[in-house]
């Protein structure tokens, strides 16, 4: 076990010295480290906790995402009922949580719950093998059938509406430009934002909390306002800018926000006023170019969030894909609603249920306060290992510095976020690096008690004492793992640092201390163990 192959040796030295030097970019500043290359601008980004920044907790609208399901089931409905030629009374409308429809002639009522049950179906992943549907549509009784959106199905609704808002959130985030934001997810319908250095989220939460669901529809001109409010095919949106007054607009959609693939700030060449350049990909262009097309001469509303930017006329037909949005922007408000299209659409509206702020000098405390733990810690174990061991002390302190050296230079290879229980997860390494050495250690004093020459007992005790290190660590290893896979925020942050910990200690505490204790083997030829 002391015998090291040149090769090998080398290949040691070189491992711990690479991930060392990984650290070092974070000992310089930032506008420093922006001149280098790009793989050497990797390093460690402070958590809120300890640069101070912003604490978002947003909760997805449940009761929105109930109704844009029951709304999309009902027109699938109507479609169906009408493209198989069955009449039905008074509508296919959304009562509760279900949706009726009232079939005029009862002998069409077998022809029409044939058709509406085509409409359900499978549930998918986990759930599709247990027989589970979407939908379920039952006879009421006296020609009324009634659809119901199962429970299962409003589950798996709700779990990717928060996945496909977090994708969304995570976009609108870095569009502003911070620096390593956390998002993730926190109990069945809440999203966690965390923006480290950002101290006004002010407009971060005008961002996240608009859904900027975008349509172009038609103005309808030959409703009136009030019978808009009671018709079918054309409802009354507010306009944008209060001055202005209510639009009267067709519900049918012509192109939607989901066709759009850029959007981009800029002025008007004529006015110099703020507008929004947009770009639609080849459906969406398709789509734009027929309905403007069809109606030239006749006004389209630009809807955002059931609100009408503006409604100009058609004077021509688009047919490039291309097109602006003007509707009395600021600067800044013209670039907030580029990012937003640009993110996409929020599939339900997001409320700020929780909000925190963490200014700069709470978080400098507490640096200097995870310093002064980190210091007096490992000064502690470090006067233990060469009060109890001597000179094999000293071999195991080398190890530990180089070991928490190369935690901080993965950290920094992998862009993590450094937060707290980050730092008590360092801690808790350097612990356990040395526990690792101990039980060499002693091994290495057993053997000697039991009469074993130096070179052999030391031999012997790395030998014997690499289960038992590999068996400690492996649990430790597997308990981290599942801190991360189960645990959230804080927790993750410890997991990390502690699980990396400890594959640099296995490294550093066997290998390396070996290495390190077979050169003075070498050197020495000792007679006696100084431990």
């Amino acid at each position: 076990m002391l015998y090291f192959t040149r090769w090998k040796a080398l290949a040691t030295i070189l491992t711990a010295l690479v991930v060392c030097l990984c650290a070092v970019p974070n000992f310089f500043p930032e506008a420093t480290v922006r001149t280098w290359p790009g793989w050497a601008q990797r390093r460690l980004v402070l958590g809120l906790d300890l640069q101070g920044g912003s604490y978002l907790l947003l909760e997805v609208d449940a009761n929105s995402v109930r109704k844009d399901r029951l709304d999309a089931v009902r027109d699938d409905a109507r479609k169906v009922l009408r493209d198989a030629r069955i009449g039905f009374t008074g509508g296919v409308t959304v009562r509760g949580d279900a949706v009726e429809a009232r079939i005029t002639k009862e002998a069409d009522v077998p022809a029409a719950l044939s058709k509406l049950r085509d409409m359900s179906q499978p549930l998918g992943g986990l759930m599709g093998g247990s027989g589970q549907r979407d939908l379920e549509v039952t006879d009421a009784g006296g020609g009324l059938i009634r659809i119901t959106v199962t429970q299962p199905a409003m589950l798996d609704r709700m779990r990717k509406t928060i996945e496909q808002s977090i994708q969304i959130v995570e976009r609108r985030v870095n569009e502003l430009g911070t620096v390593e934001p956390i998002i993730q997810r926190q109990g069945v319908d809440r999203i966690l934002v965390q923006v480290p250095g950002l101290q006004d989220p002010t407009r971060l939460k005008e961002l996240l909390g608009r859904t900027a669901k975008m349509e172009f529809r038609m103005v309808d001109t030959n409703v009136s306002p009030d019978q808009a409010q009671a018709g079918r095919d054309s409802e009354l949106l507010q306009s944008a800018t209060r001055t202005e007054a209510p639009v009267v607009v067709k519900k049918q959609v012509l192109v939607s926000g989901g066709d759009l693939t850029d959007a981009q700030p800029g002025f008007d060449q004529r006015s110099g006023e703020p507008i929004v350049s947009f770009k639609f990909n080849t459906a969406g262009s398709r789509k734009f170019a027929q309905a403007t097309t069809e109606n030239v001469g006749l006004p389209f509303a630009i809807v955002l969030d059931n609100k009408v930017i503006s409604a100009p006329v058609i004077r021509e037909p688009i047919t490039g894909g291309q097109g602006q949005i003007s509707g009395n922007f600021t600067v800044q408000s013209a670039n907030d609603l580029a990012i937003l299209l640009r993110a996409g659409a929020l599939p339900a509206p997001l409320t700020v249920v929780e909000e925190r702020t963490v200014g700069p000098g709470l978080g400098q405390d507490s640096i200097e306060k995870g310093e002064l733990a980190a210091y007096v810690g490992s000064i502690l174990v470090v006067v233990f290992m060469l009060v109890t061991y001597r000179l094999f002390g000293v071999f195991a302190n080398i190890a530990v510095v180089i070991n928490v050296a190369m935690i901080f230079g993965v950290l920094s290879l992998l862009n993590a976020t450094l937060t707290l229980p980050g730092i008590a997860g360092i801690v808790l390494t350097v612990g356990i690096a040395v526990d690792s050495n101990v039980l060499i250690y002693e091994r290495i004093r057993e053997e000697l008690r039991h009469g074993r020459t130096p070179i052999s007992a030391i031999d012997a005790g790395f030998t014997r004492a690499l289960a038992t290190i590999l068996d400690s660590n492996i649990t430790t290893f597997i308990a981290a793992a599942v801190l991360f896979y189960i645990g959230t925020g804080p927790v993750r942050g410890f997991a990390v640092t502690l699980g990396i910990g400890i594959i640099t200690t296995v490294f550093t505490a066997f290998t390396l201390t070996r290495l390190i204790v077979a050169w003075w083997v070498h050197w020495k030829r000792p007679k006696t163990v100084p431990i």
